[in-house]
Protein backbone atom coordinates (compact mmCIF):
# COMPACT_ATOMS: atom_id res chain seq x y z
CA UNK A 1 0.00 0.00 0.00
CA UNK A 2 1.39 3.23 -0.84
CA UNK A 3 0.42 6.84 0.45
CA UNK A 4 0.63 9.90 -1.42
CA UNK A 5 0.93 13.04 0.13
CA UNK A 6 -0.40 15.98 -2.33
CA UNK A 7 -0.14 19.54 -1.77
CA UNK A 8 -2.62 21.93 -3.77
CA UNK A 9 -1.20 24.03 -6.09
CA UNK A 10 -1.56 27.58 -6.99
CA UNK A 11 -3.81 29.70 -5.25
CA UNK A 12 -5.81 33.17 -5.84
CA UNK A 13 -3.96 35.73 -2.95
CA UNK A 14 -6.63 37.55 -1.53
CA UNK A 15 -4.93 39.88 1.13
CA UNK A 16 -7.50 41.19 3.01
CA UNK A 17 -9.06 37.67 3.25
CA UNK A 18 -8.23 34.89 6.08
CA UNK A 19 -5.30 32.55 4.36
CA UNK A 20 -7.59 29.49 5.78
CA UNK A 21 -9.95 30.70 3.48
CA UNK A 22 -7.91 31.24 0.10
CA UNK A 23 -9.01 29.28 -3.16
CA UNK A 24 -6.77 27.85 -5.86
CA UNK A 25 -6.36 30.10 -8.93
CA UNK A 26 -7.30 29.67 -12.14
CA UNK A 27 -3.97 28.19 -12.81
CA UNK A 28 -3.84 25.78 -9.72
CA UNK A 29 -7.35 24.55 -11.05
CA UNK A 30 -6.12 23.86 -14.68
CA UNK A 31 -3.38 21.84 -13.47
CA UNK A 32 -5.89 20.27 -11.09
CA UNK A 33 -8.46 18.96 -14.43
CA UNK A 34 -4.80 18.12 -16.17
CA UNK A 35 -3.66 15.75 -13.15
CA UNK A 36 -6.93 13.70 -14.11
CA UNK A 37 -4.39 11.45 -16.33
CA UNK A 38 -1.76 10.83 -14.17
CA UNK A 39 -1.64 7.16 -14.01
CA UNK A 40 -0.21 7.17 -10.37
CA UNK A 41 -3.66 8.40 -8.93
CA UNK A 42 -5.22 5.24 -10.08
CA UNK A 43 -4.15 2.91 -7.32
CA UNK A 44 -6.39 5.28 -4.76
CA UNK A 45 -8.58 3.68 -2.77
CA UNK A 46 -9.05 5.95 0.31
CA UNK A 47 -8.52 10.22 0.14
CA UNK A 48 -8.20 12.29 3.10
CA UNK A 49 -8.06 16.05 2.98
CA UNK A 50 -7.91 19.15 4.99
CA UNK A 51 -10.80 21.25 5.34
CA UNK A 52 -9.42 24.31 3.68
CA UNK A 53 -10.89 25.69 0.71
CA UNK A 54 -7.66 25.33 -1.37
CA UNK A 55 -7.11 22.20 -0.45
CA UNK A 56 -10.60 20.89 -0.90
CA UNK A 57 -10.50 22.07 -4.50
CA UNK A 58 -7.75 19.83 -4.83
CA UNK A 59 -9.41 17.13 -3.54
CA UNK A 60 -13.02 17.05 -4.33
CA UNK A 61 -12.18 16.73 -8.63
CA UNK A 62 -10.30 13.22 -7.64
CA UNK A 63 -12.54 11.51 -5.84
CA UNK A 64 -14.99 12.39 -8.41
CA UNK A 65 -12.80 11.26 -11.07
CA UNK A 66 -11.93 7.84 -9.52
CA UNK A 67 -15.82 8.00 -7.37
CA UNK A 68 -13.98 7.81 -3.75
CA UNK A 69 -15.70 10.48 -1.13
CA UNK A 70 -13.59 12.49 0.45
CA UNK A 71 -12.79 12.26 4.25
CA UNK A 72 -12.23 16.02 5.96
CA UNK A 73 -10.26 16.36 9.04
CA UNK A 74 -9.51 19.40 10.70
CA UNK A 75 -6.39 18.19 11.98
CA UNK A 76 -4.89 18.38 8.50
CA UNK A 77 -4.67 21.94 7.96
CA UNK A 78 -1.60 24.09 7.65
CA UNK A 79 0.09 25.82 10.52
CA UNK A 80 -1.82 28.43 11.75
CA UNK A 81 -0.62 31.74 11.02
CA UNK A 82 -3.85 33.41 11.61
CA UNK A 83 -1.89 36.25 13.96
CA UNK A 84 -0.44 37.77 11.19
CA UNK A 85 -2.70 36.73 8.44
CA UNK A 86 -1.39 37.84 4.94
CA UNK A 87 2.49 38.68 4.47
CA UNK A 88 4.16 39.97 1.45
CA UNK A 89 6.21 37.60 -0.36
CA UNK A 90 9.58 38.41 0.85
CA UNK A 91 8.77 38.88 4.18
CA UNK A 92 6.47 35.34 4.26
CA UNK A 93 9.79 33.71 3.06
CA UNK A 94 11.80 35.29 6.23
CA UNK A 95 9.07 33.71 8.34
CA UNK A 96 8.92 30.21 7.04
CA UNK A 97 12.70 30.08 7.52
CA UNK A 98 12.49 31.17 11.09
CA UNK A 99 9.49 28.58 11.43
CA UNK A 100 11.38 25.77 10.34
CA UNK A 101 14.78 26.50 12.12
CA UNK A 102 13.08 27.01 15.21
CA UNK A 103 10.67 24.12 15.37
CA UNK A 104 9.90 24.84 19.37
CA UNK A 105 9.34 28.56 19.27
CA UNK A 106 6.34 30.59 17.73
CA UNK A 107 7.44 32.77 15.17
CA UNK A 108 5.49 36.06 15.62
CA UNK A 109 2.55 34.21 17.24
CA UNK A 110 2.38 30.89 14.79
CA UNK A 111 1.52 27.75 15.58
CA UNK A 112 5.59 26.26 16.40
CA UNK A 113 6.47 23.69 14.07
CA UNK A 114 6.67 20.50 16.59
CA UNK A 115 3.35 21.56 17.54
CA UNK A 116 2.12 21.40 13.54
CA UNK A 117 4.12 18.20 13.47
CA UNK A 118 2.77 16.16 16.19
CA UNK A 119 -1.28 17.19 14.73
CA UNK A 120 -0.23 16.34 11.18
CA UNK A 121 1.51 12.97 11.77
CA UNK A 122 -1.78 12.38 14.77
CA UNK A 123 -3.38 12.88 11.63
CA UNK A 124 -1.39 10.02 9.48
CA UNK A 125 -1.59 7.75 11.87
CA UNK A 126 -5.68 8.17 12.53
CA UNK A 127 -6.08 7.39 8.65
CA UNK A 128 -3.83 4.37 8.48
CA UNK A 129 -5.43 3.16 11.38
CA UNK A 130 -8.55 3.50 9.52
CA UNK A 131 -7.49 2.08 6.62
CA UNK A 132 -6.30 -1.09 7.73
CA UNK A 133 -9.44 -2.00 9.40
CA UNK A 134 -10.99 -1.93 5.33
CA UNK A 135 -11.48 -4.91 3.23
CA UNK A 136 -9.89 -3.43 -0.05
CA UNK A 137 -7.31 -0.62 1.05
CA UNK A 138 -5.23 0.24 -1.95
CA UNK A 139 -3.56 3.33 -2.23
CA UNK A 140 -4.61 6.58 -0.14
CA UNK A 141 -3.86 10.08 -1.05
CA UNK A 142 -3.84 12.64 1.54
CA UNK A 143 -4.52 16.19 0.35
CA UNK A 144 -3.21 19.69 2.17
CA UNK A 145 -0.58 21.80 2.52
CA UNK A 146 3.38 22.62 1.81
CA UNK A 147 4.36 23.17 5.28
CA UNK A 148 2.10 20.81 7.43
CA UNK A 149 3.66 17.94 4.08
CA UNK A 150 7.21 19.11 4.95
CA UNK A 151 6.21 18.33 8.47
CA UNK A 152 5.07 14.94 7.77
CA UNK A 153 7.58 13.70 5.26
CA UNK A 154 10.61 14.79 8.14
CA UNK A 155 8.77 12.57 10.15
CA UNK A 156 8.09 9.70 8.17
CA UNK A 157 11.81 9.78 6.94
CA UNK A 158 13.31 10.43 10.20
CA UNK A 159 14.50 13.50 9.57
CA UNK A 160 14.56 16.65 12.19
CA UNK A 161 12.49 18.99 11.12
CA UNK A 162 14.45 21.17 8.74
CA UNK A 163 12.90 23.79 5.62
CA UNK A 164 15.58 21.89 2.82
CA UNK A 165 13.01 19.31 3.23
CA UNK A 166 10.81 21.65 1.60
CA UNK A 167 8.35 21.71 -1.60
CA UNK A 168 10.69 23.62 -4.00
CA UNK A 169 8.15 24.77 -6.59
CA UNK A 170 5.60 26.78 -4.69
CA UNK A 171 3.11 24.06 -4.82
CA UNK A 172 0.96 20.81 -6.38
CA UNK A 173 3.99 18.62 -5.55
CA UNK A 174 3.40 14.75 -3.86
CA UNK A 175 5.49 12.07 -2.36
CA UNK A 176 5.18 8.76 -1.94
CA UNK A 177 5.27 6.34 1.09
CA UNK A 178 5.67 2.68 1.10
CA UNK A 179 3.31 1.56 4.20
CA UNK A 180 4.34 -1.85 4.23
CA UNK A 181 8.05 -1.12 3.91
CA UNK A 182 8.04 2.09 5.93
CA UNK A 183 10.06 3.38 3.34
CA UNK A 184 9.69 7.12 1.40
CA UNK A 185 9.93 6.14 -2.01
CA UNK A 186 10.89 9.58 -3.13
CA UNK A 187 11.14 13.07 -2.09
CA UNK A 188 8.94 16.22 -3.42
CA UNK A 189 7.79 16.10 -7.09
CA UNK A 190 5.38 17.84 -9.29
CA UNK A 191 2.07 16.50 -9.39
CA UNK A 192 2.64 16.09 -13.21
CA UNK A 193 5.68 13.70 -12.98
CA UNK A 194 4.92 10.08 -12.71
CA UNK A 195 7.10 8.02 -9.89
Amino acid sequence: MLVRYLTHPQIEIEPYMPVRQWSLSDQGQARIEALMSQSWLLGTKSIYCSDEPKALETAAPIGRALDIPVIVRAQMVENDRSSTGFVPPEMFEDLVSLFFSNPDKSIRGWECASDAQARIVGAFELAMSEVKGRDRMGDVLMVGHGGVGTLLYCHLTGLPIDGRYDQKSGGGCYFTYDWAERSMLHSWLPMEEEF
